[in-house]
């Protein structure tokens, strides 16, 4: 129960459920247009009386952290995006502006369902600000993925040694 804890006593402060109880994703936007008449559908019965969303991305890892960065120097991580939907479904990511020195790099198209994409987060190490910030510079920006039910945001973290 979430009224009383493990020794049986009532809680002090109220339990934060996860958001994947809570049904939904972290770090995501639900997108208002969910329906696409375009998009191959499944309709077999057991798909029929459920009552969940049955699409969507997940990112693996839900968040990048690449650690300390030497100037001057280009790094590449990957990222998976797996289609856990039980139809195909598209994607596409918005690029960073080019002050923040990121790139994704990916294979447009169709993901069918169960498959996954590779996407390639690549960061040229680059200082931005002139002033003296101790030898080193925090990067941190969130990359887009715009899919066709909800917009995915990908947490890119990392320090530059000046």
């Amino acid at each position: 129960s979430l009224l009383v804890n493990a020794a049986g006593q009532p809680r002090k402060e109220k339990v934060k459920l996860p958001s994947s109880l809570q049904g939904r994703k972290p770090n995501s936007i639900p997108n208002k247009k969910i329906e696409d008449p375009v998009a191959g559908k499944v309709n077999t019965s057991s798909l029929a009386t459920t009552r969940q969303h049955l699409s969507g991305f997940h990112l693996i890892p839900p968040k990048v952290t690449l650690g300390v960065l030497k100037e001057g120097c280009t790094y590449v991580t990957t990222v998976i995006l797996k289609n856990v939907g039980v139809n195909f479904s598209r994607f596409r990511v918005k690029q960073p502006p080019p002050h923040t020195g990121l790139r994704v790099m990916y294979t447009p198209g169709p993901v069918a369902a169960g498959l996954q994409v590779q996407l390639e987060i690549e960061i040229f190490a680059m200082v931005i600000g002139g002033e003296d910030t101790g030898g080193l510079e925090e990067i941190s920006h969130d990359i887009e993925i715009l899919t066709e039910t909800e917009a995915l945001l990908l947490p890119v973290r990392a320090n530059i040694l000046c």
